[in-house]
């Protein structure tokens, strides 16, 4: 249930981010911004009434969510909209880690979903998604004295 309930509130928190993504992103990339956002939205509902259907109460939208930077223009639009995809493999993957079954299938193919925006956002993809933002990053190469 805690992971179906943290899947729930990271896609509240996509459809949020999303939102900001779509007044922010330009013209081009807009149909993008909206496909995402309603998949989010789908997913975000589908969430709710697994929770249901678990016997909980499915945890409300906040009001507003803290963005990890500023937004002021596309470029920051398409840098969130991958950072919000990143976030929701990240949670997917600990849902396909804790369920088994349909569920399991089901954060599966949400996973590959995200990982598939992501890579479009940011004009490639990780080795592993969900897993690449909670591994830090590689430390400096030092060349070794002769």
């Amino acid at each position: 249930m805690k992971a179906v309930q943290a899947a729930l509130s990271a896609e509240h928190a996509a459809v949020y981010g999303y939102g900001v993504v779509g007044g922010r992103v330009g013209e081009k990339r807009r149909d993008e911004a909206r496909t995402a956002y309603d998949a989010h939205r789908a997913r975000r509902d589908e969430l709710r009434r697994a929770v249901r259907d678990l016997g909980g109460e499915p945890q409300p939208a906040d009001a507003a969510y803290a963005l990890p930077f500023p937004v002021p223009d596309t470029e920051a639009a398409v840098r969130l909209a991958a950072e919000l995809e990143d976030r929701i493999a990240g949670v997917y993957s600990d849902l396909v880690r804790a369920s088994s079954g349909d569920r399991r299938s089901g954060a599966a193919r949400a996973l590959r979903e995200a990982a598939v925006r992501a890579a479009r956002w940011r004009g490639g993809s990780v080795a592993f998604p969900g897993l690449a933002e909670r591994t830090k990053p590689a430390s400096t190469p030092t060349t070794p004295k002769a």
